[in-house]
């Protein structure tokens, strides 16, 4: 599996249930979401402006799309958690299966960032992102074409201590017709 596979096989709409352990406060939390995956062209004003903000050539994206989601958790039931992030994926052109991903929102600080994956030989999706005050580890794979799994950490920046875990069963919405 390369990016553009690893992609493709992630665009539609996906219902989302995730359970994370917050080791600082010492909580559970169980989420519920709706996420949308939905393909950009290379020539999308964002993705092109994501690009030069890394002083990265746009030609170089790969497969860019935009992630939505919208969902409710169990820590704070009147808090709506919805967001959006445009991402690019910029392979490392001698090794296919790795290589940034370029996003205007991270996952473990809402800033842009720019994390780098790999795709090991089992098609696991590895992304790392190093923030200021944490890194962030996320693995996704495929059960099958409609059912993905997600696995998280937030390790503080030196990496000594876990901050958060979490688990993700994410299944594609079908076609009612």
């Amino acid at each position: 599996m390369d990016i553009t596979q690893f992609v493709a096989g992630s665009i539609g709409q996906w219902k989302s249930q995730r359970s994370a352990h917050h080791m600082i406060f010492g909580h559970f939390e169980a989420v519920r979401s709706e996420i949308d995956i939905v393909t950009l062209t290379p020539d999308n004003p964002a993705v092109i402006e994501l690009c030069q903000a890394y002083e990265i050539d746009p030609s170089q994206a790969v497969s860019p799309f935009q992630m939505s989601w919208e969902g409710e958790s169990d820590w704070d039931e009147k808090e709506v958690l919805k967001g959006s992030t445009v991402l690019v994926p910029i392979p490392d052109p001698n090794h296919p299966n790795r290589g940034l991903l370029l996003r205007d929102r991270g996952y473990a600080e809402t800033m842009a960032a720019a994390a780098k994956y790999h795709i090991t030989e089992d098609c696991v999706f590895v992304l790392i992102t190093e923030y200021d005050r944490a890194a962030a580890e996320e693995r996704i794979w495929f059960v099958n074409p409609n059912l993905r799994f997600r696995v998280s950490t937030i390790k503080t920046s030196d990496g000594t201590g876990v901050v958060t875990a979490s688990f993700s069963s994410e299944l594609r919405e079908m076609s009612k017709s």
